[in-house]
């Protein structure tokens, strides 16, 4: 029997349909603390991620709302559900409609992004029984009251997860909960758009090289205690440059307060926070990134693959997390102890007076973000996990 022209029209969509993927795509619900356009090194990666997934699956985000009224919204294809944030308990966003999302949810794949209680308990709490991929981003630190008594749940949807992911071999290596749970981890680093940073418009970037100077030295991040910004404004003072501090925080008004008991207020600038789209150019006016970090809360450093881009070559510092291990002592960088000013000042002054090594070592960052750290390379490996974890 000869196919009627709308049957024919019907059965070539459905081939075209079936090769594309149409049919075969499989729902993945990402669960974060926040979104942006909510600054943070954890928001940027899921934004990059759910970006990029959004185009083989059928992707759903649930976080927190910045306020006490949800807002359902689609940006750049992703759907996302900021839930009402009633209360917040030790930076930690409280959002009782967490439970009814993931519940509910018709996902074939829940993927919870922790440090996160919320998303622990409601995840626990909601009765769903799907598989659970989890991203470990960092250790708790600071919560020596509430971490301990939060323990046994989150080793509890560590336990019932499927896969989790660490972002770093030094932090699966290092994190003394991931210890007991080595089985069915799996060490994906972060990845980034890495094009987005190798070019910027090269007048605005002359604009900011004339507005402070030829030496110039970029920090991005929280103005927040792990970040180590206040040893980092101490070695200014050995430091023949300026530097340029970017983003928003609760120790703002104590770092500028610093800068001018020690009389550096012409060579330290806090000029707040500039969104993810406007870096490009503050890197590339730039001779130096530093990432001065003291504490392990610094899980990785996500700003210092930006950098790496835009062939900066990094100064960071040796603790025992992931940031050493995206930019490497004398090869894409200097690596010094954490909380020294004074290893700190020399490291950055070894490396705008000595503009062979500088450009040597940005050469190799360069090299190493599209070799380990591209957006392509961790959606792959992601992507891979999920059909692992699915049977597919």
């Amino acid at each position: 029997m000869t196919p009627s022209p709308e049957q024919a029209e019907m059965a070539e969509r459905s081939t075209e349909a079936t090769v594309s993927g149409e049919f075969s795509k499989f729902r993945v619900l990402q669960v974060g603390k926040f979104y942006p356009p909510h600054m943070g090194g954890i928001e940027t990666h899921l934004q990059a991620l759910c970006g990029e997934l959004r185009r083989t699956l059928d992707v759903n985000v649930v976080v927190a709302s910045d306020g006490r009224e949800g807002v359902e919204e689609t940006r750049d294809g992703v759907r996302i559900s900021r839930l009402p944030t009633p209360l917040t308990l030790a930076a930690a966003p409280l959002c009782p409609g967490m439970v009814h999302k993931i519940g509910h949810s018709d996902a074939d794949l829940v993927h919870i992004h922790l440090p996160n209680p919320t998303a622990v308990l409601a995840c626990l709490a909601s009765g769903y029984r799907g598989p659970v991929v989890v991203t470990y981003h960092s250790d708790t630190v600071r919560q020596k009251v509430l971490g301990p008594l939060f323990s046994p749940f989150l080793h509890r949807i560590l336990q019932r997860s499927a896969g989790i992911i660490a972002t770093s071999p030094n932090y699966l290596n290092t994190s003394p909960v991931l210890a007991r749970h080595t089985d069915r981890c799996h060490v994906i680093p972060y990845g980034i758009a890495l094009d987005e940073f190798a070019h910027a418009d090269s007048s605005v970037v002359s604009g900011l090289r004339e507005r402070y100077g030829d030496r110039l030295i970029i920090s991005v991040g929280r103005l927040v205690y792990y970040k180590g910004f206040e040893y980092l404004i101490r070695a200014m003072r050995k430091v023949r440059g300026k530097l340029l501090i970017v983003g928003d925080g609760p120790l703002r008004e104590k770092l500028n307060s610093l800068a001018a008991e020690l009389d550096l207020k012409d060579k330290v600038i806090l000029p707040g926070e500039i969104q993810n789209d406007q870096m490009p150019p503050y890197y590339h006016a730039a001779k130096v990134f530093a990432l001065a970090s003291i504490a392990r809360s610094e899980a990785f450093g996500i700003v210092q693959i930006e950098a790496m881009a835009a062939g900066l070559p990094v100064v960071n510092t040796s603790l025992d997390s992931g940031v050493p291990f995206v930019s490497l002592h004398e090869q894409t960088g200097l690596t010094v102890p954490p909380a020294d000013p004074d290893a700190l000042a020399a490291a950055l002054n070894r490396l705008l007076d000595d503009e062979d090594l500088r450009q040597s070592l940005g050469r190799a960052a360069i090299v190493r973000a599209q070799q380990q750290f591209s957006l392509e390379a961790m959606t792959s490996k992601t992507l891979a996990l999920y059909e692992s974890v699915l049977g597919r």
